[in-house]
């Protein structure tokens, strides 16, 4: 029984080990490659499009991220020392940034359904300034929703607390229901039904271009870009839900164990280090300006005019 005991014990600690430096390794990976995301479209004049504008909150959200995951190899062990004030508002941060990465994403996917669907009306309606706008006021609303929704937990510090180094949020079933549909179920079903008209007229016109429709080539030919476009948001948007969606679900199931809900937390945070890894891979001014930043070219006079579209 002393053996079997030990044996599990020594496996607690293994995976709380695991888990420490999966995060670390996540913080490491998110602050670096988020921050290369943020240089590039702030520094560069020519990518400062309302699309890039939804990229660069996208960014500013999975680096505050990374701030959080070091926050949480704090929580594995299940001890807080930072004090109960520290504590109130690393949840709340915890509750407002995650939210703020949601509505970047079905901000990019309202800006290709109308760059597909409506191609003639995208360069009228979709502009930067009204980018940035949409951009502020979820971020403004995130905030102002969250501290709402938890003021108790703000006002009363570590009141829900059992024992000293516990941090612990409360949030009523009605709060936690409404949290629910506001910051999962309705976002979510947003992205996947205007995506899904996306791929539709994707699909549609892939099939015209194939069939050499004299009506349609013109406007097929004009709109690869925005395919293009489509194609690889449509992959951050994908790789986004397919790792936000056990956290949720655990949310929503109620934890079935410290594993399985510390495994949900770390794939949604990790989240946070793929995106600039697909942007990578499929968009070259995004190559373009890594190597400028790390060969310190965009310290010299006028590189912030350099073409790296």
């Amino acid at each position: 029984s002393s053996l079997s005991h030990l044996s599990g014990l020594r496996t607690d600690i293994c995976f709380s080990s695991l888990l420490s430096v999966s995060f670390l390794l996540a913080v490491t990976l998110a602050l670096f490659s988020n921050l290369l995301v943020i240089t590039s479209i702030c520094h560069f004049k020519r990518l400062h499009s309302p699309t890039n504008i939804l990229l660069l909150s996208l960014a500013v959200s999975d680096c505050l991220v990374g701030f959080l995951i070091s926050f949480q190899i704090v929580l594995i062990d299940g001890c807080w020392y930072l004090g109960d004030i520290m504590c109130a508002i690393y949840f709340i941060l915890d509750y407002i940034i995650p939210t703020a990465s949601i509505g970047p994403m079905v901000l990019i996917s309202i800006d290709r359904y109308v760059a597909i669907c409506h191609p003639l009306h995208y360069s009228g309606k979709v502009t930067t300034e009204r980018a940035k706008m949409c951009v502020s006021l979820f971020w403004m609303c995130s905030i102002l929703y969250h501290c709402v929704l938890l003021r108790d937990n703000l006002q009363h510090p570590g009141r829900y607390n059992s024992c000293s180094g516990e941090c612990v949020v409360f949030l009523d079933h009605i709060g936690g229901v409404f949290d629910l549909l506001t910051s999962f179920i309705c976002p979510f079903t947003v992205i996947i039904i205007l995506y899904a008209r996306v791929f539709v007229v994707v699909v549609f016109q892939a099939r015209a271009m194939q069939s050499h429709i004299a009506a349609v080539s013109v406007s097929v030919t004009a709109k690869k870009s925005e395919i293009k476009a489509a194609v690889t948001l449509g992959v951050v948007v994908v790789v986004f839900l397919i790792c936000t969606c056990p956290y949720f679900c655990v949310a929503l199931l109620a934890d079935d164990g410290v594993s399985a809900s510390s495994v949900a937390v770390l794939l949604f945070y990790f989240n946070s280090t793929l995106n600039p890894l697909i942007y990578a891979l499929f968009y070259p001014w995004f190559r373009k300006s890594v190597k400028l930043i790390l060969t310190l070219q965009i310290l010299k006079t006028g590189s912030s005019n350099t073409n790296v579209v």
